[in-house]
């Protein structure tokens, strides 16, 4: 039996990787800082799907926290075949009006967690010979759009880093870089279904299925839907200067997933 270990899994993508995970026959590791959610969340899986599942509440905007789940992403004695690093927020205002501690959490969320969790697991995949690690990034990565964009920036290209240094040894790396998902990423930012046009909506059963899909074939970015690979596929291509936004993401402009 194979075993996921999933952060931010209470809610949103990072409970549909858990779901479809479970479904598939693997025993998960569930990561958040609500422990009454994650226990529900086991309940459930243990219920429906049969697996073993493990509870492990930690806030990984606390280093100490992020120390903790490093340990067991990296445990010997009861490997991480497959660490999905979903955890993560937005910022309803510009970077200059944010205070300064919550651009810093934020950032130890979207990044500094992403890069010691890999390097734990992509160390001890890498000594067995297999493995998978998922990011999940954003569109936002392909533009210039305030920290939240520079944080998913760095997800993207670090993932294919990593997939580069990993090649050959039976670990893959995806960048799974979602648009506008239907979740409490974006009930939390307050944003209306109807802000944006439907057809730029996703929803996170198909988003998850797709990109575990693109894993099981190896690919290193993983852009849900025709609308998504088309824009970022555009979004390489056209100058520079005309995907920049004045790095402003305010509450009419809020970030994609």
């Amino acid at each position: 039996m194979t075993t996921a270990l999933v952060t931010g899994a209470t809610a949103g993508i990072g409970r549909e990787f858990a779901i479809q995970l479970a479904a598939r026959g693997h025993d998960l590791v569930i990561v958040a800082r609500d422990v009454e959610r994650l226990e529900e969340l086991a309940v459930e899986l243990r219920r429906e799907r049969g697996v073993q599942v493990e509870v492990l509440p930690a806030d990984l905007a606390d280093r100490e926290a992020v120390a903790r789940v490093a340990a067991r992403v990296g445990d010997a004695q009861a490997p991480v075949d497959i660490l999905v690093n979903n955890a993560g927020f937005g910022m309803r205002t510009s970077f200059l009006e944010n205070d300064l501690a919550a651009e810093e959490g934020m950032f130890d969320v979207l990044c500094r967690a992403v890069l010691v969790l890999s390097h734990s697991a992509g160390r001890a995949m890498k000594a067995r010979g297999h493995g998978r690690i998922i990011n999940v990034s954003s569109v936002a990565s392909f533009i210039a759009s305030g920290t939240y964009s520079a944080a998913k920036s760095w997800v993207t290209v670090f993932s294919e880093g990593l997939a580069g240094e990993l090649a050959g040894s039976g670990v893959t790396v995806t960048a799974l870089c979602p648009g506008f998902v239907r979740t409490e990423f974006h009930e939390r930012a307050q944003i209306r279904d109807d802000a944006f046009p439907d057809f730029l909506w996703l929803d996170a059963p198909s988003l998850v299925r797709d990109c575990l899909e693109d894993v099981d074939q190896g690919k290193v970015i993983s852009v849900p839907s025709l609308t998504y690979k088309a824009m970022t596929t555009a979004l390489k291509v056209v100058p520079r200067r005309f995907v920049r936004s004045g790095g402003v993401v305010t509450r009419h402009r809020p970030p994609p997933r």
